[in-house]
């Protein structure tokens, strides 16, 4: 190559598209955790197949891994249908979650700064602006932002583990509180900006952990109180 000569740069690789399968289980997944797809929702094969613009072998595939992921349930003669909310599931997993994310946020706090303070306080106004008219979707993701701010600088990865397999297997029983319980979201913003004045004026991570884990054991015990009073009958693990 002669001297001077200019080398163009190496052209990105181009990104591999979506199989039709990964299409298919993306779609599906995302209608079911915006609730568009209820529990309970019977999922016809060809119909979906031909919504989505592909064979019934793709869609196939992507029933069979949300179902194993607990999002479906099958039943024979009757085909896929969207699964309920396992009372006691959420229950361990939310009992759980008190336990390992308030570790985490306590263990995070000496880390944070005034940025990740000032965004978690921005998430939690744009959570505030959802309450006029609540949309329980968009402010348990806005939640879950909130709330990784404080805890992703865990400087325990087994911890931090735990955290997101919690939160996975939330959103695995689509259980929003907020759903049952609108009136705990103002309460939960609230509390949110408690979290932050404990932060922001330097308390210990015992303290820090101590009202991470108040705000998430009171948010299962609005959970609980609303079963109490809706279906009494039907949850006989409740104390």
């Amino acid at each position: 190559m002669a001297p001077g000569t200019a080398v163009a740069p190496a052209a990105a690789p181009a990104r591999s598209p979506l199989s039709k399968s990964q299409q298919a289980y993306e779609s599906i997944k995302d209608k079911i955790l915006s609730g568009e797809y209820s529990p309970g929702y019977r999922l016809v094969l060809a119909k979906l197949a031909d919504e989505l613009g592909v064979s019934a072998v793709p869609v196939r595939e992507a029933i069979r891994r949300l179902e194993a992921e607990s999002f479906l349930t099958f039943e024979r003669n009757v085909g896929a249908s969207v699964a309920g909310i396992d009372p006691t599931e959420y229950l361990y997993t939310m009992q759980t979650l008190s336990i390992v994310e308030g570790a985490a946020t306590g263990l995070s706090a000496p880390f944070l700064t005034a940025a990740d303070i000032g965004r978690a306080r921005d998430i939690n106004a744009a959570m505030r602006g959802c309450l006029e008219h609540f949309d329980p979707v968009r402010f348990t993701t806005l939640n879950l932002e909130f709330h990784s701010v404080l805890f992703e600088k865990c400087p325990n990865p087994h911890i931090l583990d735990l955290v997101h397999r919690g939160w996975n297997r939330l959103r695995s029983l689509r259980s929003s509180t907020f759903n049952y319980v609108p009136g705990r979201a103002r309460e939960s913003v609230e509390e949110h900006e408690r979290l932050l004045q404990l932060l922001e004026g330097g308390a210990t991570a015992d303290d820090v952990e101590r009202a991470a884990r108040g705000h998430r054991t009171a948010t299962l015990d609005a959970y609980l109180a609303h079963s109490r009073n809706e279906a009494p009958d039907s949850v006989p693990w409740l104390p």
